[in-house]
């Protein structure tokens, strides 16, 4: 199943805006998972990106985000630490339970890893949890600079390079991390734990899972990323990544009640998401869509319009009426595409309505429909599938008067 990605933003540690994605399934969601990235890298590092993309194909919504002062959210990087990080996801799960559902599944690489380890007591909703290439230890990250830690402990700061970018790293970050203890907390989670490590790991050793692991009470397991590098650049390996881990994880995932699924499934839920001025998720039995508004309007441009919808609705039924008869009568029609353009006309524009509809001087909804047949098809048959068209039940529903029922329901 194809995913679809919006955009999300919530309040950080430090009182900065933090700018997320939440990739979704196109159908039922399994569950909800946050994925923390790797040291001073962000949400859109290719490994992050191809997990999470693969895990909404098997059904797991992901959020992933930039800590305080990387990637796209606000605030100053050298203000943070490992504590902040962890704080950071503590709101993160707080963002998605408010908006969405708090996640069952939290996943972190690198240094990410290790935050994950130590946010997991404090979010109980979280049943799984899972590192990609972790260091067993929080300060195991000043390797990337300890030619500067002498400099950073006698002045303060120093701007250190990591990855071709400037950062500059405070005196604090490095206490911070010294009174760290990640692996006293992984005794302390009572968490399913799944750890995932290349051998071949040059910038966090094997032995660093295996501590991690040592450190962790059952249920526990181990994967070996053979011949992956740290970043999983490979596109392969974080393929396989993801989909090891969404087998794994269904042993800890809530068993949906079947029957209340069934019950719900005629009815259509919208609610905001409250992220921007008009986004709002759409909940139709398993599916999940976003409803939103161009930006020229004050929308974040995320999804369909309610308008788009009403146009979705018309041209995928008019596909599917056409589809059964064809069917039915025997005739190839190729396949099937509809175009559907709305618009607001002056009624006496309306080369379709009536004349008693023409002589009035109100406006009307119009809808241009233009159907493609890319089979060989003859006149007759072609006129046949264009009069069927017209058949199709939201057609019938858009051109008759229908009543709509309001009730207001207390909460």
């Amino acid at each position: 199943m194809d995913a679809s990605i919006i955009k999300a933003e919530f309040q950080g540690s430090k009182g900065s805006n933090l700018a997320a994605r939440l990739d979704l399934p196109a159908g039922d969601i399994r569950a909800f998972a946050i994925f923390a990235h790797c040291f001073t890298c962000s949400k859109d590092l290719n490994a992050t990106r191809k997990i999470s993309g693969e895990l909404a194909r098997q059904g797991i919504a992901v959020l992933r985000f930039d800590f305080t002062g990387l990637g796209a959210s606000d605030g100053e990087f050298a203000s943070t630490n490992f504590s902040s990080n962890v704080d950071d996801l503590v709101l993160a799960a707080n963002w998605l339970r408010s908006n969405h559902q708090a996640p069952s599944l939290l996943i972190g690489h690198s240094l990410g890893g290790a935050a994950v380890l130590a946010a997991a007591p404090q979010i109980d909703e979280v049943n799984a949890v899972v590192t990609i290439g972790a260091p067993a230890d929080a300060a195991h990250v000043t390797h990337n600079f300890a030619a500067n830690v002498d400099q950073i402990n006698e002045e303060g700061e120093a701007e250190v390079v990591l990855g071709g970018r400037k950062f500059t790293i405070r005196k604090q970050f490095l206490e911070d991390l010294d009174a760290s203890s990640v692996t006293e907390r992984i005794g302390k989670m009572k968490k399913a734990l799944l750890v995932m490590h290349s051998p071949t790991d040059d910038t966090v050793g094997i032995e660093n899972a295996s501590s991690i692991f040592a450190a962790a009470k059952h249920p526990k397991s181990f994967i070996s990323l053979d011949g992956a590098d740290h970043l999983l650049t490979a596109e392969r390996d974080a393929v396989f990544a993801a989909r090891v881990i969404s087998s794994w994880v269904s042993r800890y995932l809530p068993v949906e009640d079947a029957a209340a699924e069934e019950a719900a499934s005629d009815v259509v839920v919208v609610s905001e998401t409250r992220n921007g001025k008009f986004q709002n998720n759409v909940e139709v039995g398993r599916h999940r869509l976003i409803a939103d508004e161009p930006v020229s309007v004050g929308g974040l441009d995320s999804g369909p319009t309610p308008y788009d919808f009403l146009s979705i609705g018309l041209g995928a039924c008019t596909s599917m009426t056409m589809r059964m008869y064809a069917d039915r009568k025997g005739i190839d029609p190729g396949a099937i595409s509809v175009e559907v353009e709305h618009g607001k006309i002056h009624a006496s524009d309306c080369l379709e309505c009536t004349d008693e509809e023409r002589n009035s001087n109100a406006r009307i909804d119009r809808f241009e429909r233009r159907i493609r047949l890319s089979g060989d098809l003859d006149d007759e048959q072609r006129e046949s599938l264009l009069r069927i068209a017209d058949k199709c039940p939201v057609h019938k529903t858009l051109e008759a008067s229908s009543k709509i029922a309001t009730r207001l329901m207390q909460d």
